[in-house]
């Protein structure tokens, strides 16, 4: 498992080359929240920036990492809830530049446009559903319908073969850690609150719970992890929860979300049948 280096509520944490975790330790909350920066050459993008009271500190690594707010050339939002848009304004105002584009989908274009009206909205699928820095380096989109947003979609970046899943692999937190190793027997767990094993916290739990009640069906869920195992996934870095950090953990964490039976809709169906 990947070790933290540096101070997770003051330094932007470097978690692959060029790419920043912004986010900040909550322990009242039971949800945290993971903007990441992409920082290549003179450019920036920024990616579910965060929520309004998060401005202060996503800002403040930002400039930790020694960037220009004005560097920031994208705004990439992978839905349209209030934790990943709600600084938008606030964003907005210190980049200051004529440059900045937001990319989403013309789903949460419509949504995000209540945030702030003032930078250009663009649908990924009319960029060819990818960004290339001037130097060479390439995000890709990904499609991940109704998980949870009619137009949630995922970013990855092909140099370090990083998946910013969005709300995919994300997980309410009782306990949590920056990264995670999600360990061979908890595939085959019952992952109640606490782990039988060593009788912690089963981080596994706060997973489950998160995606059998975010998610909109098992449907929807199964077919975007079939889009993630289209992809050649070194780490994944999620919207909520912690950073799995190895192909393995990304195999046994997609193959125990496929085992979820009572996702969404289909969970209350489920309790609604005679």
């Amino acid at each position: 498992m990947q070790k933290t280096t540096g101070n997770l509520d003051l330094d932007p944490i470097e978690i692959a080359e060029g790419i920043y975790w912004l986010g900040y330790t909550n322990n009242n909350a039971g949800l945290h929240c993971n903007p990441y920066l992409i920082r290549e050459g003179d450019e920036a993008v920024l990616i579910d920036g965060g929520s309004r009271d998060d401005f202060s500190a996503v800002m403040l690594k930002v400039l930790r990492t020694g960037l220009q707010p004005s560097q920031i050339k994208r705004l990439i939002y992978q839905h349209y809830d209030p934790d990943l848009c709600g600084n938008l304004p606030q964003l907005e105002a210190l980049v200051n530049t004529k440059e900045l584009r937001i990319i989403s989908h013309a789903e949460n274009n419509v949504f995000i446009h209540y945030y702030s009206s003032k930078t250009p909205k663009l649908d990924y699928r009319a960029l060819r559903s990818e960004f290339v820095f001037a130097t060479g380096r390439r995000l890709t989109f990904h499609g991940t319908p109704f998980c949870h947003s009619p137009g949630s979609f995922m970013t990855y970046d092909e140099r370090t073969k990083t998946l910013f899943s969005s709300d995919l692999f994300g997980s309410y937190d009782a306990q949590w850690d920056l990264f995670f190793a999600f360990q061979e027997e908890c595939s085959e767990c019952s992952h109640t609150r606490i782990c039988p094993i060593n009788g912690k916290h089963c981080p596994a739990y706060g997973i489950e719970q998160f995606h059998t009640r975010i998610m909109t069906s098992n449907r929807a869920l199964s077919m975007a992890l079939d889009v993630v195992e289209s992809l050649d996934t070194e780490r994944i870095a999620p919207q909520h929860g912690s950073i799995l950090t190895n192909r393995e953990d990304v195999k046994r964490i997609v193959g125990f979300l496929r085992t979820l039976n009572s996702v969404g809709i289909d969970a209350v169906a489920a309790e609604q049948a005679p």
